[in-house]
C-alpha cells in the first residue's frame, strides 16, 4: 500500500472506513471511475440525472423504501445463521412424496455449489450448452427407463403441478369427450389440491374416490393414480387401466422413482403418463423445494407434452450434438394457443438427480431401494410382534399403523425423541422410511409405539427372517439404466472428472457476461448461496409442524415485507415456484376477486402485442379470453386501440397484463393513464415483473396503478437460473386482492388465505432457495438497491450508445434513452448482406459470449440486457465483439468475404475444425478463432459446430442413444 493511500485512510471516519466493506461494492460491476466514464459518454453528470431523464416523473417513488441499510457479507451470514437456528431439524418419517436423502458430497460441491452449473442459462443456444444438455438427457433417460415409458421431458416444477399438467394433457389427447378427471383418494393430498385448483377455471370436474370401485358412473377423460399410495399401499393397476381405456380415458400414474427399481413400471401396467418427484435422488428437502419433478409419456404424445424436451441431432460437422427438441412447443411461442404456460423447469435439480443415478447406477439404486424396503418390512414385522396392526398388505417404504385414539400422543412422543411421523387421523399414524434410515431409528420407533416391550425385538435377527413382500406380478423384472453413462463413473475421481468435463463444454456466467434481454443474468453472490446448504434450511420437510420451522417462518415473513417495500404492494405470496406460476396465481386472484363481487362474467384479458408469450398462455389457463392490444411505432401501448378495446369489452373486462418497463425496453410515459383507463372500466391491472430490475427503489408498480405483479426472484433478486431453473415467482397484490392469494396444501396456518386453492405442492414453494433473495436484499440495503437499478440502466444505455452508430437501436424514449435493456435491429443487415440474427448469435460464441435474446419481442432483432453486475471492461469487451462482427458483415457486403463462405455463416468454429489439416474456407483460421486479440489470452472453444435443428426434429431421439448409433459410419 502506498503512502498516499495511507494518508487518505488516516483522515477517514469510522463510517467511511466501513464503506469499503459494503456488499454493494462487490455486487456492482462498474466502480466509481468507470461509472463516471460511462456517464461522460452519455453526456450525463450523475446517476441521479440519468434516472431523472429515463424514469418518468409521474411514476417516481415519493417515499424511500422502508428497508435497512446493507449488511456486509459476514453480518448477513451471521444474522441468517441466527434465524436458521430457530428451525428444529428433526428426522422426518412423514413421506408424502418428500424424503430424507443422502446427497453425495461430490455432487453437492461440483453441481449444487458450482457456479459453472448454477449460473448457466436455459439451453436455447445449444452449441454452448452441451454439458447441461447431456446431463438433462441423462435425466430423461433415467426417467424413461424407470417408468417404462418411451419419452420423458427435462423436468417439471413439482409433483403436484406435474399432476395438474398431466390432467390437461389427458384432456387434449383422450378420444373421450368426457368432462370428468378421476383422482384416486390415496393420492398425496397436495397433488389432489393443486389438481382441483387447476381444474376449476377450466371447467373440468374432478372426482376424488376409490378407483377399486370402478369408473362405470363417470364420463371420464382421465384418471390419476398414486403408486405407491400416500398411505403406502402398492397396487397392480393393470386391470383398472384397462377399464379406463375401455372408456377411452387416459391414465396417469404419479410414481415414486426409487420404488420403481423394485416395482412393476407404469408403462408395463399400460399407463399413458407417469409423473412424480425426483427429490429423493440426492436433492435436499429444502422445506418443499426446489426439486425436479418429471413427466413421461408414450411417444405419440410428444408434441403435446408440456415442458422442455432434450433431443439428439447432428452439428455442421455431422457429429452428435444435443439441443432443445421441438422448440415450437415452447409456450412463449404459442401464446394464447398454448396448452401450458410452463417456460421454466428445474434444470439444476434435474442435473443433481441425474448425477445421483450416474453415480449409483442401476445396481446402487436397487441396493438403496432394497435396503429401504427391507427396513420397512423389518419394522412392520416388529410391530406385529408387539401386537400392533399394520394397514398395508403390500408396501414399499410406507406403513399405515393403527393406534386407536393415540395418534397425537404417539406423534408427540416421536417429536420428543427427535422424529416426525405423519398423524393421518386420530387412530392412524404414517411412517415412511428412506435411505438415511438406520437400525437405531427402527429400535427407537419400536419403543415409541410399543414401550418397554419393544426391548425384546432384535432388528438384526428380524432382517434374516424376512421373505418377499413384493413378489409375483408386482415385482420388476425389466432392466434399466443400461446405457454406459450409468456404469462408467463409480469412483469419485471418475465422477468428478465427468462433471468437470460437462461443465467445461458450457458457457455460464462464471466465464462471461450473458447479455440476455429480459432475463437479468446478474451476479449470484456466493454469500447469498451458502445458506442453501446449511442443514437448518436444507433438511426441513415441508409438512413439519410450524413450531419446528420458526426460522423459515421468520425469514419468509421478513422477505415478504422486503418485497412489499420494493413493489409498493400490501401482501405477497411466495408459493409460486416459477414466473409463469406467478402469472397464473395472479390471474387466479383477479378471477376470484371478480367472482366475490358477483362479477364472474368478467373474463376478458387485454394483452399488448409485445407481451411475454406466457402472459396469454396464463390467461387461457384461468379461463380468460385473450384480446390483443396494438403497440405503436414507439413500441408503446396504442392508447387509441386500448380505448377502443376497453369500450368494446367494458362489461366483461377482467384485466390487462402489461410488462413495465415495456418488453421493448422503454419506460412508457403513459402507464398511469393505461392503469386509470382499465380501472374506469372495472378491470384489474396485472403488471408483469419480468423487468423489475429497472424499477427497484425508483418506481413501484403498486404505487402507479398495479393491482398485482409477479416477481422473478431468479432475475431481479439474485436466485440463479441454474440452466433453466430453479425459478421463484411470488406475487405481490394490493390489499383488496390479499384474501385471494394461493391457499396452502396440507399445512394449516393462521394467516393462510382461504379463497383460492394451492398452486404449488409446498405452501412456501421453493423455500430452500429463499435465503438467497433475503440475503441479496439484506446486503444491498435500501441505497444499494437503488444504486443497482441506476447502474443497470447506465450499463444498458452505455451499450446502446456505443452500438448505435453501427446497429440501429429499435426503441428509445423521447430523450433517446432506454431502460435496462436495448433492442438492436438486424433486419436491415439481413436485407443488405444475407447475414441473419442467427448468424450473428452464433458468431458471438467465437468471441466467447452467450448471444442476447434473439427475435423477441421483434423478429430479426437482438435484445441486450447487461445488468448492474457487469464492469465497463466486460461491457466494452462485448461491444468490441459486436463492432468487430459488424466489420465482418461489412466485408461480406463489400465482397472481401464470400456471401456464403464466411465466418458468420460457418460459426461457431470448433477447435478440431480450426486445427484440421484441411481448411476449406476462403478466410483464415486466425479470423475464425481469434477475431480479437484478447481471445488469445482467454478462449472458450465451442464443443460442437452449428446444430441442425431440422434434422433433430425429423429424427427425434430424446434419451441416451446407444454409442453405436454415432459411429463414424453412422454419421456419414
Amino acid at each position: 500500500m502506498n503512502q498516499t493511500t495511507l494518508s487518505q485512510l488516516a483522515g477517514c471516519s469510522i463510517s467511511e472506513l466501513q464503506q469499503s466493506e459494503k456488499f454493494v461494492n462487490r455486487h456492482l460491476g462498474p466502480d466509481n471511475s468507470e461509472q463516471v466514464a460511462m456517464l461522460n459518454t452519455l453526456g450525463m453528470a450523475s446517476l441521479t440525472e440519468l434516472l431523472e431523464k429515463v424514469v418518468p416523473t409521474s411514476i417516481r417513488r415519493q417515499q424511500p423504501m422502508a428497508l435497512a441499510q446493507g449488511l456486509t457479507e459476514h453480518q448477513s451470514l451471521e444474522k441468517l445463521k441466527s434465524i436458521a437456528s430457530k428451525n428444529k431439524v428433526l428426522k422426518s418419517f412423514i413421506g408424502m412424496g418428500y424424503y430424507n436423502t443422502l446427497t453425495p458430497p461430490t455432487i453437492q460441491r461440483n453441481i449444487l455449489e458450482n457456479p459453472a452449473w448454477y449460473t448457466a442459462y436455459t439451453p436455447y443456444q445449444a452449441e454452448i450448452s452441451q454439458g447441461r444438455l447431456e446431463a438433462m438427457l441423462n435425466f430423461q433417460t433415467m426417467v424413461s427407463d424407470l417408468t417404462g415409458l418411451e419419452l420423458a421431458n427435462a423436468s417439471m416444477l413439482d409433483e403436484a403441478t406435474a399432476c395438474a399438467e398431466a390432467m390437461t394433457l389427458c384432456q387434449r389427447m383422450s378420444k373421450s369427450k368426457g368432462k370428468v378427471f378421476f383422482v384416486a383418494e390415496d393420492c398425496h393430498p397436495q397433488n389432489i389440491e393443486v389438481v382441483q385448483t387447476r381444474a376449476e377455471p377450466l371447467g373440468i370436474e374432478v372426482v376424488v374416490g376409490n378407483p377399486l370401485d370402478g369408473f362405470d358412473d363417470y364420463d371420464l377423460f382421465g384418471v390419476l393414480l398414486q403408486y405407491p399410495g400416500t398411505y403406502g399401499e402398492v397396487t397392480d393397476f393393470s386391470s383398472l387401466i384397462e377399464q379406463a381405456h375401455a372408456k377411452k380415458a387416459l391414465v396417469t400414474m404419479s410414481a415414486d422413482l426409487l420404488a420403481l427399481t423394485l416395482l412393476k413400471t407404469p408403462g408395463e401396467m399400460g399407463a399413458d403418463v407417469a409423473v412424480g418427484n425426483t427429490q429423493r435422488f440426492g436433492v435436499p428437502l429444502g422445506y418443499g423445494g426446489p426439486h425436479a419433478a418429471y413427466m413421461a409419456t408414450k411417444d405419440n404424445f410428444k408434441r403435446s407434452m408440456p415442458g422442455r424436451l432434450i433431443g439428439v441431432s447432428l452439428d455442421s460437422r455431422g457429429k452428435k450434438a444435443y439441443r432443445l427438441a421441438l422448440q415450437t412447443r415452447e409456450q412463449h411461442i404459442r401464446r394464447e394457443k398454448a396448452t401450458s404456460n410452463i417456460c421454466t423447469a428445474q434444470a439444476l435439480l434435474a442435473v443433481m438427480a441425474s448425477m445421483y443415478a450416474v453415480y449409483h447406477g442401476a445396481e446402487g439404486l436397487t441396493k438403496i431401494a432394497y435396503r429401504v424396503h427391507r427396513y420397512t418390512q423389518v419394522f412392520a414385522t416388529g410391530l406385529g410382534e408387539l401386537g400392533i396392526e399394520i394397514g398395508n398388505k403390500v408396501y414399499f417404504d410406507t406403513l399405515t399403523i393403527s393406534v386407536p385414539g393415540k395418534a397425537q400422543e404417539i406423534h408427540s412422543l416421536a417429536v420428543n425423541q427427535g422424529y416426525n411421523l405423519r398423524p393421518i387421523d386420530a387412530d392412524h399414524i404414517g411412517v415412511s422410511f428412506d435411505e438415511s434410515t438406520t437400525v437405531s431409528d427402527l429400535e427407537t420407533l419400536w419403543k415409541i409405539f410399543g414401550g418397554e416391550e419393544a426391548d425384546k425385538l432384535n432388528a438384526d435377527a428380524l432382517v434374516q427372517q424376512q421373505g418377499e413382500v413384493i413378489q409375483g406380478e408386482l415385482a420388476r423384472t425389466s432392466g434399466f439404466l443400461t446405457h454406459p453413462v450409468f456404469h462408467e463413473h463409480r469412483s469419485e475421481t471418475e465422477m468428478m472428472r465427468y462433471m468437470r468435463h460437462l461443465a467445461d463444454k458450457d458457457l455460464a456466467l462464471d466465464r462471461a457476461m450473458i447479455p440476455l434481454g429480459s432475463c437479468t443474468m446478474k451476479l449470484n453472490a456466493t454469500a447469498e448461496l451458502m445458506p442453501v446448504s446449511w442443514p437448518e434450511f436444507a433438511n426441513i420437510h415441508p409438512f413439519v409442524p410450524l413450531d419446528q420451522a420458526q426460522g423459515y417462518q421468520q425469514m419468509v415473513t421478513e422477505l415478504e415485507k422486503m418485497l412489499c417495500e420494493t413493489t409498493g404492494y400490501d401482501a405477497v405470496s411466495l408459493q409460486p415456484n416459477s414466473g409463469a406460476q406467478g402469472e397464473y396465481a395472479g390471474l387466479l386472484a383477479i378471477r376470484a376477486y371478480h367472482k366475490s363481487r358477483n362479477e364472474a362474467h368478467r373474463d376478458v384479458c387485454l394483452i399488448p402485442a409485445s407481451a411475454h408469450g406466457t402472459n396469454p398462455a396464463s390467461a387461457q389457463m384461468v379461463g380468460m379470453k385473450v384480446v390483443v392490444v396494438k403497440t405503436n411505432a414507439k413500441g408503446e401501448i396504442d392508447l387509441d386501440d386500448l380505448q377502443s378495446k376497453l369500450e368494446k369489452h367494458s362489461v366483461n373486462l377482467a384485466a390487462i397484463m402489461i410488462t413495465y418497463p415495456s418488453t421493448h425496453g422503454v419506460f412508457e410515459q403513459n402507464v398511469k393513464t393505461v392503469c386509470d383507463l382499465v380501472h374506469q372500466h372495472g378491470g384489474q391491472v396485472y403488471i408483469d415483473g419480468a423487468n423489475m430490475n429497472a424499477m427497484v427503489g425508483v418506481a413501484a408498480p403498486g404505487h402507479f396503478g398495479g393491482d398485482v405483479s409477479h416477481l422473478n426472484l431468479h432475475k431481479t433478486f439474485a436466485i440463479p437460473h441454474g440452466g433453466g431453473g430453479p425459478g421463484v415467482g411470488p406475487i405481490g397484490v394490493g390489499k383488496h386482492l390479499a384474501p385471494f392469494l394461493p391457499g396452502y396444501a396440507v399445512v394449516n396456518a393462521e394467516n393462510e388465505p382461504k379463497q383460492v386453492g394451492a398452486v404449488s405442492a409446498a405452501p412456501w414453494g421453493s423455500a430452500g432457495v429463499l435465503p438467497i433473495s433475503w440475503s441479496y436484499i439484506a446486503m444491498m440495503g435500501r441505497d444499494g438497491l437503488i444504486e443497482a437499478t441506476a447502474t443497470a440502466i447506465l450499463n444498458a444505455n452505455y451499450i446502446a450508445q456505443r452500438l448505435a452508430p453501427h446497429y440501429p437501436i429499435l426503441y428509445s424514449d423521447d430523450n433517446g434513452l432506454v431502460a435496462h435493456e436495448c433492442i438492436i435491429d438486424l433486419r436491415p443487415i439481413k436485407e443488405e448482406s444475407g447475414i441473419s440474427v442467427d448468424d450473428i448469435a452464433k458468431r458471438l460464441i467465437d468471441y466467447g459470449f452467450h448471444a442476447p435474446t434473439m427475435s423477441f419481442p421483434v423478429a430479426g432483432t437482438l435484445m441486450i440486457e447487461p445488468t448492474e453486475s457487469e464492469s465497463k471492461v466486460e461491457l466494452d469487451r462485448f461491444c468490441d465483439a459486436m463492432l468487430a462482427i459488424k466489420e465482418e458483415i461489412n466485408d461480406v457486403m463489400n465482397g472481401a468475404l464470400d456471401e456464403n463462405d464466411n465466418p458468420l455463416k460457418n460459426a461457431p468454429h470448433t477447435a478440431d475444425s480450426v486445427m484440421a489439416s484441411d481448411w476449406p474456407h476462403g478466410y483464415s483460421r486466425e479470423l475464425a478463432a481469434y477475431p480479437v486479440d484478447s481471445l488469445r489470452d482467454v478462449k472458450y472453444w465451442c464443443p460442437v459446430g452449428r446444430v441442425d435443428n431440422v434434422y433433430g426434429d425429423r429424427n427425434l431421439v430424446c434419451s441416451c442413444p446407444p454409442l453405436s448409433d454415432y459411429s463414424e459410419e453412422g454419421e456419414a
